[in-house]
């Protein structure tokens, strides 16, 4: 079988976007949609029903269903708490601690505000300007600023609805260690394992499948390592996490993955006899401003 390959990550007029400030600094962010694949509806998000003898009015407006994930990567040990709009905490009385995720249904409309605590102090305000005229995966992933203070950055992306599973690989490490993380196939007796390089920052698409994802040094040791089980129609999240921390306490670099499923999930008819990543067009364009 032809070893497969990753080629440079392709976007469709928008790319990564971070912003970093003070613990008590604003943020400004705005969600807005591209083409991929197929033409999504502009301006009106509205379709006709072909009964015009039906009751009332034959034009009716779509309804888009769009999650919100949520990711703490911000290394310490008291847990985060997400308001939208200054009501009530969207986890409810389950904090997020360091290094878990969470995906929140709640609506989302433009001029919406998401803010951020860390313990009683403010973290940043996450203002929703525009949303995409389609299905989407709005993501949030808040992490340390540098090694030396204690200021918070966030990295967001909007995920396409594709048919793929798609693999958003983010780097919130804050140090000088070196490392890259690769994918391969699960291990398994009697079958070799093949390895590919990620690159962070970038989103691929896989085959459903299980799968290993590993850190690995410059010194070619295994640092940190995950299991992704791949399913499509589904977005998956790579972190690697920790800091060198000047003052305060250090993390080690780790890997995080989720959502976490379960292989029984796949269909054996469904797993792949080859493991493949390919090009990915970002369905959605972040913009901070």
């Amino acid at each position: 079988l032809e070893h497969p390959r990753i080629r440079a990550l392709k976007q469709s007029g928008g790319h990564w976007r971070s912003k970093s400030n003070t613990m008590f600094a604003f943020f400004g962010f705005v969600l807005s949609s591209c083409t991929v694949l197929t033409e999504s509806l502009r301006h009106t998000s509205q379709h006709i029903n072909p009964d015009r003898h039906a009751a009332g009015t034959f034009v009716k407006a779509l309804e888009f269903k769009r999650r919100l994930r949520v990711c703490n990567a911000y290394p310490s040990i008291a847990a985060i708490d997400v308001y939208k709009s200054k009501g009530k905490s969207l986890n409810g009385d389950a904090p997020m601690g360091y290094k878990t995720c969470k995906d929140f249904d709640t609506p989302l409309k433009a001029g919406d505000k998401l803010e951020f605590k860390i313990g009683d102090a403010n973290a940043g305000t996450f203002s929703v300007s525009e949303l995409p005229n389609n299905d989407a995966v709005l993501f949030l992933v808040i992490h340390r600023h540098d090694t030396l203070s204690t200021a918070v950055a966030f990295e967001s992306h909007v995920f396409a609805n594709l048919l793929n599973a798609q693999v958003a690989i983010v780097d919130t490490y804050k140090g000088t260690a070196k490392s890259e993380p690769r994918i391969m196939d699960a291990a398994s007796a009697g079958k070799k394992s093949r390895s590919e390089e990620l690159r962070f920052e970038s989103v691929v698409a896989v085959n459903p499948g299980v799968y290993d994802v590993a850190l690995v040094g410059s010194d070619g040791k295994t640092k940190a390592k995950n299991s992704l089980v791949a399913r499509n129609r589904e977005s998956f999240i790579i972190l690697r996490t920790g800091v060198e921390a000047k003052q305060g306490p250090s993390y080690p670099q780790e890997l995080v993955v989720y959502p976490k499923l379960d292989p029984s999930a796949l269909h054996s008819s469904a797993a792949p006899r080859v493991m493949m990543l390919s090009v990915l067009a970002i369905l959605g364009c972040a913009v901070w401003v």
